[in-house]
């Protein structure tokens, strides 16, 4: 009998410092819930969370915590029973105090089984309104740290290519107003023309590489061997290192072809050869690899060709490595580099299907592999290319820009053609509907509720054998041709308009 009073009295102790520590507990809400989800105990937490005293939540249902459309759906009820069904339920959301005030919840549902029975939940709440804050606040910060980013990379933009496109003025307005002072005769006229002429292939190179970047150039892919286009600008892969650094090759033996656009490729190529010479500022060797590979891995499955553009340089620091691919990025001084070189070569591998990687260790040098795949027989089978030549017939010229359009007039009556222009392609139907022509030539991107892409593909069913020729220099909607119709890349020159009109079918 004394052995029983003791352990009576031993559990009332348990039970009592249990119940105190519950009770005494302030930074949590802690109760209990019967079956129904009617509140059978109160803790001081819950008091000072949410603000009602035990005489006012005793039997009072759990519900009135929550907000009227969190009970008007019915979440009360499916807390209970996902706690019942899966052995707890766990969520933070918006609960309600007692003055009608919101606060940010870490709630925690368990049920109470006895003897297998359940007999009700066990509910523990916390006010993390604090906390909720300010996690919002470093999303905020996170967010505005990126924007800052973004506005330096911005800045990096109209400090590099500005600089660059500010030169390529100087020279075309330069060498115009020579044209327009001087001699046709003279040397210094032609000397005014062909730089023009350099300053615009530059210009267009240059925007390329921010287009290509963005995969929004439309891309001419071609069969290439690589033995044959390294030949082809070896003099201006030499002329890019300079004479304080060597050139060498190690290509193996019968490298597969691959498909690519051959502007994009040569540039490229040009712009890890660039950056490998200023790499090595006291001088060194770049060594141009390539050769065959097979990949296996889930990105990149099949067989490739491996480029590396390897030299002995400075290498590349751990904290840069991570960041040379990103547009306008540049460790160069002002006037030195864009930050476009690189992010040119990643846009113009991804777009060809392959990737770019880079290797580097400091004082070691630095390889940049592009892999690019292999092209398939009927790549290789392509045509090849018709030598320009002297065009007849009448011409419709589709182009919104009037300044463009001037151009284009010029090189295809240069090429002998008759031309019409219009400037949209609500009156390129129009004209059709009155006249006849020998085929279209339309821009991409125009006013209107109809581009040139969908001029195009009502004119595939109105004048089924009626050719047209796309243009494009930046157009999204370019994606969408799909190789239904050629496009001809903006800037182009007359051999290129030549070349795309000869193809056409007739």
């Amino acid at each position: 009998m004394v052995k029983k009073s003791s352990q009576q009295r031993d559990l009332f102790e348990s039970e009592r410092s249990f119940r105190l520590l519950v009770e005494g507990v302030a930074d949590y809400a802690l109760y209990m819930l019967d079956p129904n989800g009617i509140i059978t105990s109160w803790n001081i937490g819950g008091e000072r969370i949410k603000g009602y005293s035990p005489d006012e939540i005793l039997g009072q249902h759990f519900s009135r915590f929550y907000t009227e459309t969190d009970r008007a759906n019915g979440k009360p009820a499916r807390a209970l029973g996902i706690a019942r069904d899966q052995g707890r339920y766990e969520e933070e959301g918006w609960r309600v105090r007692k003055d009608g005030t919101f606060f940010w919840a870490s709630v925690i549902i368990d049920p109470i089984y006895e003897d297998g029975a359940l007999v009700g939940f066990a509910k523990i709440t916390r006010d993390i309104t604090e906390r909720r804050n300010t996690q919002i606040k470093l999303e905020a910060m996170q967010t505005q740290l990126a924007e800052s980013q973004k506005f330096d990379a911005l800045g990096q933009l109209t400090g590099g290519v500005a600089h660059d496109f500010n030169n390529l003025l100087m020279i075309i307005s330069g060498s115009l107003h020579i044209l327009k002072k001087g001699d046709p005769d003279d040397s210094k006229f032609q000397r005014a023309i062909l730089a023009i002429e350099t300053a615009a292939k530059r210009g267009a190179a240059l925007t390329g590489q921010l287009l290509s970047f963005a995969r929004r150039q439309s891309v001419n892919p071609q069969a290439i061997r690589f033995g044959d286009r390294i030949e082809a600008i070896r003099e201006v892969l030499h002329a890019g290192v300079g004479s304080a650094v060597r050139l060498a090759f190690d290509i193996g033996r019968d490298v597969w072809p691959v498909k690519a656009d051959i502007s994009e490729f040569e540039t490229g190529l040009l712009n890890l050869v660039i950056n490998a010479r200023d790499a090595m500022p006291d001088g060194g060797t770049v060594t141009i690899g390539a050769h065959n590979i097979v990949l296996d891995d889930p990105l990149h499955r099949g067989e490739y060709v491996a480029i590396t553009v390897a030299d002995t340089g400075l290498g590349i620091p751990s904290d840069v490595v991570d960041k040379i691919f990103e547009p306008f990025f540049t460790t160069k001084p002002v006037g030195k580099g864009t930050g476009l070189g690189l992010s040119q070569v990643h846009g113009f591998a991804h777009q060809a299907g392959g990737t770019v990687k880079v290797s580097s260790e400091l004082g070691k040098g630095t390889t940049f592999t592009i892999l690019l795949p292999r092209a398939t027989a009927a790549a290789l089978s392509e045509p090849p290319e018709t030598l320009p030549v002297r065009g007849s017939g009448t011409v419709l010229l589709v182009e919104d820009n009037p300044d463009v359009a001037i151009v284009s007039i010029g090189l295809l009556e240069q090429l002998g053609y008759h031309v019409r222009r219009v400037a949209d392609a609500e009156s390129a139907l129009r004209e059709l509907e009155n006249n006849g022509v020998d085929f279209v030539f339309s821009d991409i991107v125009m006013p209107g509720k109809m581009d040139g892409l969908g001029l195009a593909h009502h004119l595939r069913q109105t004048h089924p054998e009626l050719p047209i020729l796309l243009a494009s220099g930046y157009s999204e909607a370019a994606a969408g041709v799909r190789g239904d119709f050629p496009i001809l890349r903006k800037p182009y020159e007359i051999h290129e308009l030549s070349e795309a009109i000869s193809k056409l079918p007739r």
